[in-house]
């Protein structure tokens, strides 16, 4: 009887986790620092787990996120159309402020 509980305790709470994605934003990003944001057609959606980043362009874009502790995350390559994931907020009041472009070699 334990074991399901635990199971139905466990696909509810991917039930939830997977219902409640985060925020998502596009281009909006006046608190990304110094180096250039990502264009309007890259869009993000951050939650505490995961940040995902999508490349709607018609263009290959190098882009990182920023947060606002400063974590510094590894750029990735996004080609058109990609869907890329860079690291959450996580639980101890971070937050993803946006995207940025990494073309110009500025990025790790």
């Amino acid at each position: 009887m334990s074991r399901l509980i635990r199971s139905s305790f466990v696909a509810i709470a991917v039930v939830l986790a997977a219902a409640v994605p985060g925020t998502a934003h596009a281009g909006s990003q006046e608190d990304a620092g110094s180096r250039p944001p990502a264009p309007d057609c890259v869009t993000f959606s951050a939650g505490w787990r995961y940040t995902f980043v999508t490349n709607n362009c018609s263009d290959t874009h190098t882009l990182t996120v920023v947060y606002r502790d400063g974590t510094d995350v590894p750029s990735r390559v996004a080609p058109p159309g990609a869907l890329i994931t860079f690291p959450g907020y996580g639980t101890s009041g971070n937050e993803v402020l946006g995207v940025v472009l990494c073309d110009d070699g500025g990025c790790a």
